[in-house]
């Protein structure tokens, strides 16, 4: 078991990516079997298409953001007082979150607009 740690810690974005992969994975998992599914959506299963999909969010987007925007703010605000954590919670607020909010609407927007010109 050392020897697993060991190997963590010595590759953090690794660790990241597969963390983030089945942290998503497993909340859809989650998601799905506490909600539960209409019986004439699927037959009652889990939809492992949409699972996989919101692991690929996890994998492609949220663990590489994540990783690079936290190193990014200890580089800028060293140390773990309170002044360098307070520091670091308002501009990742400010920045990080706003831009996340802009590019997702961005994304939804154009989806809805591609989804538009295809119905006739």
């Amino acid at each position: 078991m050392s020897r697993v740690w060991a190997v963590f810690r010595a590759h953090p974005y690794i660790t990241n990516v597969l963390g983030y992969t089945t942290l998503f994975a497993s909340a859809d998992l989650i998601q799905q079997s506490m909600l539960g599914r209409k019986p004439e959506d699927t037959d009652g299963c889990i939809d492992w298409k949409q699972t996989a999909r919101v692991a690929t969010v996890g994998f492609c987007f949220h663990a590489n953001f994540n990783y690079h925007w936290l190193r990014g703010l200890e580089r800028m605000i060293p140390g773990g007082g309170v002044k360098a954590v307070m520091g670091k919670v308002v501009l990742d607020q400010l920045i990080a979150f706003k831009g996340f909010i802009n590019l997702i609407s961005n994304i939804m927007t154009l989806y809805s607009m591609e989804k538009m010109q295809l119905c006739p």
